[in-house]
């Protein structure tokens, strides 16, 4: 294929529309990776319509954050290397990889200490240069994608962007202890990893919450050992009876002014509560708990490369179960973009580009 196609989006909130170009170059040492898996994104929600919103205080919008139409989303990517630059020496042409998105300046000290994430300049793919929702991606670096030769693309896909968020956000809520529960709110793409992952990071004891007993289900065939719907007029009371009043850590996927309000609720003293959903809107909670309860409240964006890599290993060596996964042709996003919308997708959605372009 001489032709790279992708599904692109021409106009902020309108459908995404096919569209074929030439390949591009492949600079001295970067990749090209023809793509077999590309995950949908609950933040691919947000670019699609344009903005975040910021609550009483408006809009951000991405063209303020330096997107630019037409524009190819798509952040978890995996596929095979179909041609390298000539300075490349460490992947090689026929080589599956996933490929890590967050791409920062290169010139801060984020950067320079490789924590990718908190550079205040970052060259996201599917955001600030094309991405995953097409035949082929460039990746600038080889150092930006991760050998997984011999494993399967549309489950590690996701990890890209949703197991790496979660593992950073886990990893943000300190150490664990034997008697120590866990709360994970929102039981979407997120939060089913987040159950995986805290698993095989050590967490004994974890409680899912969501308003979909469906997902909630799904929760706990991941590993979760206790679920609570959140839309229950006492799901406070029911989380604190759960973990007998021993819910030092709550991990929220979702973010909202509701789930941090259920958070410090039903945390006990001293607990740490870690935000990584971006609802949007404002975020607001009964402030006496934050100084009554000794609490430590943060958030936590995406991760690193190698925080990335150490994800996949563990996948790798069968310490993670995959989330549910539905593979669809490329053709079928906008579709699938209406269903995610909609609450109806349980995992992830991971388009095959190759199948039905």
């Amino acid at each position: 294929m001489s032709t790279c196609c992708s599904y692109d989006l021409v106009e902020w909130g309108k459908p995404f529309e096919r569209r074929e170009r030439a390949l591009p170059d492949v600079p001295a040492k970067a990749v090209l990776v023809k793509i077999t898996a590309a995950g949908l994104c609950h933040s691919d929600l947000h670019i699609k319509k344009g903005f975040m919103d910021l609550g009483a205080k408006g809009k951000l919008t991405f063209t303020q954050r330096g997107a630019t139409l037409p524009l190819t989303l798509g952040h978890e990517i995996a596929g095979v290397i179909e041609a390298v630059g000539r300075d490349v020496n460490s992947v090689k042409v026929g080589q599956q990889v996933v490929v890590f998105p967050w791409i920062g300046c290169g010139n801060c000290l984020a950067c320079a200490e490789d924590r990718e994430s908190d550079c205040t300049s970052m060259r996201i793919i599917g955001i600030h240069r094309d991405g995953g929702f097409a035949s082929h991606v460039v990746v600038e670096d080889e150092k930006f994608v991760i050998d997984i030769d011999g494993f399967d693309a549309a489950e590690i896909a996701p990890y890209a962007c949703s197991g790496l968020t979660v593992f950073n956000g886990l990893e943000k809520l300190g150490p664990v202890r034997d008697n120590e529960w866990l709360a994970i709110l929102g039981a979407g793409g997120l939060g089913l990893n987040a159950v995986a992952i805290a698993r095989a990071m050590g967490y004994a004891h974890i409680v899912a919450v969501d308003i979909d007993d469906t997902k909630l289900d799904a929760a706990v065939e991941m590993g979760a050992d206790a679920r609570v719907n959140a839309r229950a007029d006492d799901a406070d009371e029911s989380l604190k009876d759960i973990t007998q009043n021993r819910l030092f850590a709550v991990l929220d996927t979702f973010g909202s002014g509701d789930t941090g309000a259920l958070a410090v609720s039903a945390i006990t003293k001293a607990g740490r509560y870690v935000v990584v959903g971006q609802h949007g809107g404002d975020f607001t909670m009964p402030q006496i708990w934050l100084p009554q309860k000794a609490l430590t409240v943060r958030g936590s964006h995406v991760g690193n490369a190698s925080q990335l890599r150490t994800v996949i290993d563990m996948y790798k060596n069968g310490k993670l179960k995959p989330i549910p996964v539905e593979v669809r042709p490329l053709s079928e996003i906008n579709e699938a973009i209406e269903a995610l919308q909609a609450g109806q997708v349980t995992g992830r959605i991971v388009f095959n580009p190759q199948a039905g372009l």
